[in-house]
């Protein structure tokens, strides 16, 4: 059995997935890469895919789909794995060479140790092209380091300090056991991939590393500014979705909770921010049509994130409002790196 499945969501790709698939190569023979060709049709990704499968056979999987969008790839990967952890790398993004046999080697440590673990945390770099200093997403404010721990250790999170796709590697079965399942033709499931499981982990570690570089800078990227105000409607659906499948309020323990509903403030904020930098009466409406949703859907969770500092600068028009507002928007633009 293999230590780690990588799932490579692949969708015209062919211009940058070397880079990303030779990063994780350097893994081995502990590692089985699955590279989910998602339907592309104007280049020779799939062709690619297949050469690395014919070249490292024991390693690489390529796997053919009709196109179902970035979280059917996700799930097409999960379905395929057959490592005991799970990651997702994408296609324009790498994993650091030098860091990451140390994470496989800890990986093995609790596959092989009697200490069991269900996620393992690191940092990730915005990769931003033409960025002379690169930020780094950390978490030794809020996790302790380098020691199996329970969200009853969890510290502090800062303001737009999230754990996100880049920075989890989940335990397979974990994913598999609480039914995850991912929207088709739908952008921003990352982030119901790294929210819906986090109660059913138990156990965790941080790694005070920087494994993954997460690429910023192509204009058709997803995370381009204007590309998510064209996107609202997706944006909004997914928000709705995390929303709906829990009673956030009743998750347990009492820190756990507080970071799920943390996020979803952040995932208002951002529906929220689009709707307000779009310009457009229409996307105005959206944007109260999705707090009337949570409202009629919560009233209870509606009201802590309507009073909250980020729910204030989101529903007010007053100048303290608009500062707010700003503020909001630097914390979006923490929070995906959006440009």
């Amino acid at each position: 059995m293999k230590l780690l499945s990588i799932a490579v969501p692949c969708y015209n790709s062919a211009a940058y997935m070397k880079n990303c698939i030779e990063s994780l190569l350097v893994g081995g023979e502990r590692v089985e890469i699955i590279i989910v060709d998602d339907g592309s049709a104007k280049d020779n990704t799939l062709e690619i895919a297949k050469e690395y499968e014919a070249k490292y056979p024991t390693i690489v999987k390529a796997v053919h789909q009709e196109n179902g969008g970035h979280g059917e790839a996700v799930n097409t990967g999960l379905r395929e794995a057959g490592g005991i952890y799970f990651k997702v790398v994408d296609s324009d993004d790498h994993l650091d060479p030098a860091i990451f046999p140390k994470v496989l080697d800890k990986l093995e440590e609790f596959v092989y140790g009697q200490e069991k673990i269900d996620m393992l945390c690191c940092n990730f770099v915005y990769d931003k092209q033409g960025a002379e200093h690169k930020k780094v997403m950390a978490y030794h404010t809020a996790f302790p380091v380098d020691t199996p721990f329970t969200w009853n250790d969890v510290r502090f999170f800062m303001l737009g300090q999230y754990i996100l796709m880049h920075s989890v590697i989940y335990r397979t079965e974990l994913l598999r056991s609480c039914h995850l399942q991912l929207p088709k033709h739908t952008f921003y499931v990352d982030n119901i991939y790294v929210y819906y499981p986090l109660p059913h982990v138990k156990k965790l570690y941080y790694m005070d590393v920087n494994l993954y570089r997460y690429y910023i800078g192509r204009e058709d990227q997803s995370v381009n500014e204007q590309i998510m105000i064209s996107r609202i409607d997706q944006q909004i659906r997914v928000t709705k979705l995390m929303l709906d499948s829990y009673d956030v309020l009743k998750v347990q323990p009492g820190k756990l909770r507080k970071y799920m509903i943390s996020y979803l403030n952040i995932m208002m904020t951002i529906s929220s921010i689009l709707a307000i930098r779009s310009g457009t009466e229409e996307n105005m409406e959206k944007k109260q049509e999705l707090w009337d949703y949570l409202k009629t859907q919560n009233f209870k969770l509606w009201f802590k994130l309507r009073t909250s500092f980020l729910g204030q600068g989101m529903n007010m028009k007053t100048k303290p409002g608009l500062k707010l507002m700003e503020l909001a928007y630097r914390i979006t633009q923490k929070f995906y790196g959006f440009n």
